[in-house]
């Protein structure tokens, strides 16, 4: 029946029913399809603004804390180089064994040593201990300048060379001194100075 009414119509009326039947269908698909997915995509779009936008700051965040780490390792790196050098305790058995490993270093034999106790000054501590020792005249002079040149500062004072005797034409001496090392002040109570000790016998 309609098309039989259709087929009535003239041509131009039945091509301007077809346009606006087209342009209905489109206005429906428009409003039922086109503007929901077109909402979907702008929220979608927003999100991942959003989502961009928290992954920069947390970039930017993890590059600041690696910063931050770098930072503490560097901190806490410097801290126990400056503690080899000036640590906050006494440590008479570092500063032995200090005294030790330079002596060894050396072939200086260390035959005696005794703690005193620790002299206060107005920003750090002096840490002395008399030592005896016994070696070859060059030996002697390499362990002084040893001792001068070891990650902890330590000094030698009050030098007494005594016993010059020659063996297989080589100069040996007996040497007393005050090694002397330093500790930054802190308001821990100092360590005191421990017995005297005496080293098993060295040879030459």
């Amino acid at each position: 029946m309609a098309d039989t009414m259709l087929a009535r119509l003239p041509m131009p009326a039945r091509i301007g029913i077809t346009i606006g039947l087209l342009l209905l269908f489109g206005l429906a698909y428009y409003v039922l399809f086109y503007s929901d997915i077109a909402g979907q995509i702008e929220t979608t779009k927003a999100s991942r603004m959003g989502l961009e936008s928290e992954l920069t700051a947390a970039k930017q965040a993890e590059q600041a804390y690696q910063k931050d780490l770098e930072e503490l390792a560097r901190r806490r790196e410097r801290e126990r180089e400056l503690n080899k050098i000036l640590p906050s305790n006494t440590e008479y058995p570092a500063f032995l064994s200090a005294v030790q490993a330079v002596a060894n270093s050396t072939g200086v034999d260390l035959i005696a040593w005794s703690p005193q106790p620790e002299v206060k000054e107005q920003y750090y501590a002096r840490v002395p201990m008399t030592i005896e020792l016994d070696g070859r005249f060059h030996q002697i002079a390499k362990f002084f300048y040893g001792i001068g040149q070891s990650d902890r500062i330590m000094n030698m004072e009050n030098i007494k060379l005594s016993q010059p005797r020659v063996v297989d034409q080589d100069v040996y001496l007996s040497v007393e001194g005050l090694a002397t090392a330093f500790r930054a002040l802190d308001e821990a109570p100092a360590t005191t100075a421990g017995q005297d000790r005496r080293a098993p016998g060295g040879g030459g």
